[in-house]
């Protein structure tokens, strides 16, 4: 089949609102979220969903759907997010979490990484007072006040340099990232990777809280409290760089093996946690087992905390993980216990 997907940087400059005009022309905005990530392929997308979106757009279905080109990812080398949310080069990424689930210790590890990579990293300062960005200071380039000031910077660097650049909701909402974005495509340069944070934690009960994204990172409460770092859901987040045509057939074919596996075990968790292990059926009880490995391979000690868990950073490359994470599916690992594959890189 023809590869397809939504022209998202299209829907981003000319629907500045879209969960609101979603609703309006009668379109659940998850649909359209899901369409934009790739998790519901364009393909499979009913007409008048498409028909519908290009309406609010103004454009024409074939503005609307893009044909062939590749989505390209950045591989960072953290096991969670290049397995189930594959960073979308030259894409839009939006972070979902409430305050406390650790999405401003990714971005700085991200950040350090990329520029390991070669990359630029760049901050829009966040409306009002937010001290907690200081932690990540260390791990920026150049941080800038106003749009106009990135726009000239931004724009000096063309197409030369890869840059990441990170901003909050509170610029989202004043248009600041739609205009930076679409001033950014009329010259031409498409080199700049943009990741959406929400300082306030507001953006958990919203629906599309940034607009259309090719990767949404959502943060789990669970996880977090159980101080299973990085606290990102495997099974809602995703990326457009997972639509099937984009994706060597193994990684796509471990990931959903690895999300049906995960969803199988947080149903069997919950009964755990009420009527205890025992309770378990004998059928049940090996996937409980390797859900609960999986879980803890997914864990993984970063660069930028070796300072406060005494533990040095690991990166475990894409093909190492997706060995590791077919090993844990097939069961050879079901003879180790969870501790030991807890805050580790790859499985010796």
């Amino acid at each position: 089949m023809e590869d397809l997907r939504l022209n998202v940087a299209l829907l981003r400059r000319r629907v500045p609102n879209l969960t609101s005009a979603a609703k309006s022309v009668g379109l659940r905005p998850a649909t359209v979220s899901n369409l934009s990530t790739g998790k519901i392929p364009v393909g499979r997308a009913e007409v008048r969903t498409l028909v519908a979106l290009a309406s609010l757009a103004e454009c024409s279905l074939d503005e609307l759907i893009i044909r062939g080109e590749k989505v390209e990812m950045i591989e960072t080398g953290i096991k969670a997010l290049d397995l189930f949310a594959p960073l979308t080069k030259s894409g839009t990424i939006g972070l979902v979490a409430r305050p406390g689930m650790g999405q401003l210790v990714i971005l700085a590890e991200v950040f350090h990484r990329l520029k390991q990579q070669g990359y630029q990293t760049i901050l829009l300062e966040p409306e009002g007072k937010h001290p907690e960005v200081d932690d990540i200071s260390a791990y920026i380039d150049h941080t800038f006040h106003s749009i106009d000031e990135a726009y000239e910077y931004i724009a000096k660097l063309s197409n030369k340099t890869e840059v990441v650049f990170a901003a909050d909701r509170s610029r989202v909402l004043m248009g600041d990232i739609q205009d930076l974005q679409e001033r950014l495509q009329n010259i031409g340069v498409d080199s700049v990777t943009t990741f959406l944070v929400d300082l306030k934690g507001e953006v958990v009960d919203e629906d599309l809280p940034y607009g259309p994204l090719e990767t949404l990172l959502q943060f789990d409460a669970d996880l977090a409290a159980r101080h299973m770092f990085p606290a990102v859901n495997p099974i809602y987040s995703t990326s457009s760089v997972l639509e099937g045509a984009h994706l060597d057939q193994t990684h796509l074919t471990i990931q959903q093996r690895a999300q049906k596996l995960l969803r199988r075990y947080r149903e069997l968790r919950a009964i755990v946690n009420v009527k205890g292990i025992d309770s378990l059926p004998e059928t049940e009880a090996p996937l409980y087992k390797r859900g609960e490995l999986l879980e803890a391979y997914l864990t993984q000690p970063f660069y930028v905390a070796e300072a406060f868990t005494g533990q040095k950073g690991e990166t475990v490359t894409l093909k190492e993980t997706l060995i590791d994470v077919r090993k844990i599916l097939d069961g050879a690992n079901d003879a180790k216990e969870v501790k030991e594959l807890t805050y580790v890189g790859k499985i010796h």
